[in-house]
């Protein structure tokens, strides 16, 4: 790579995880394609993809740490439930057809922007609820598959756990995205990393720029959340959502 494609990985990289950062989730909506565009294979992309976008999670952890706004148990239910779900879905994503996963996410993705656009007051105020043991372990079960669904495509199952955590815990917008973008970002996306790492190539000339923009973006998406709060938050969503759905939908 000249130091041209550098530069555009870096500028790729910052726009994706800034708007990651400040809607909880999308960030392979631009960077995930432009990885393939630029010549690497599925598995090396989404492996490289997934080494990058742990300094996303670094990056926002840095700025909602000191907010205060992490509780511990959520903090030990994303990482028991959603680690074992990344490590087995980053082992099945050969056996699963590219075309149908992105079709079956692309429907389901629209499907989550729609549902919050009809939702006026979804995620706009904090109503903790199942916050009792048979709440916590049946929220645990669904981020279990959402973490198989993480460690198996590139776009969009950040936003599934921010719309899981609104609507089953009763979050708002801008909690939801913090435990998103600091469980799902680092530890969610780091164990997914390492399986992938494993089982195939990661492009390393290639993560330094990557790394940068991440974690810059991280950190300037999360501080924008806390600035323009839930609605904006909600909005940026909703816009995401639908932009990942259509993008799916069409294929590369």
């Amino acid at each position: 790579m000249n130091g041209l494609d550098h530069i555009i990985l870096l500028l790729v990289s910052l726009v994706a995880n800034t708007f990651s950062a400040f809607s909880g989730g999308g960030a392979g909506l631009i960077q995930f394609p432009v990885l393939l565009f630029l010549g690497l294979s599925f598995g090396v992309a989404l492996a490289t993809h997934k080494v990058a976008s742990v300094a996303l999670g670094v990056g926002a952890a840095l700025r909602y740490l000191s907010q205060s706004v992490l509780e511990r148990q959520f903090v030990l239910l994303m990482l028991l439930f959603g680690i074992p779900g990344v490590i087995l879905g980053a082992n099945l994503i050969l056996l699963v057809p590219d075309r149908l996963a992105e079709i079956a996410l692309g429907l389901l993705t629209g499907g989550l922007g729609a549902y919050s656009v009809v939702s006026t007051e979804l995620g706009q105020s904090y109503d903790p609820h199942h916050r009792d043991r048979t709440g916590l372990l049946f929220g645990g079960g669904v981020l279990f598959i959402l973490g198989v669904l993480n460690g198996s495509l590139t776009s969009g199952t950040g936003l599934f756990v921010t719309l899981w955590l609104v609507r089953w815990f009763g979050m708002d917008y801008q909690r939801a995205v913090a435990y998103t973008l600091t469980m799902v970002g680092l530890f969610w996306n780091g164990s997914g990393a390492l399986t992938l790492g494993l089982m195939g190539d990661i492009r390393w000339e290639w993560i330094p720029a990557l790394l940068l923009g991440s974690f810059i973006g991280g950190y300037l998406g999360s501080h924008m959340a806390l600035r323009y709060g839930n609605q904006w938050i909600k909005r940026a969503f909703e816009v995401v959502t639908l932009l990942i759905s259509i993008k799916l939908l069409m294929g590369h």
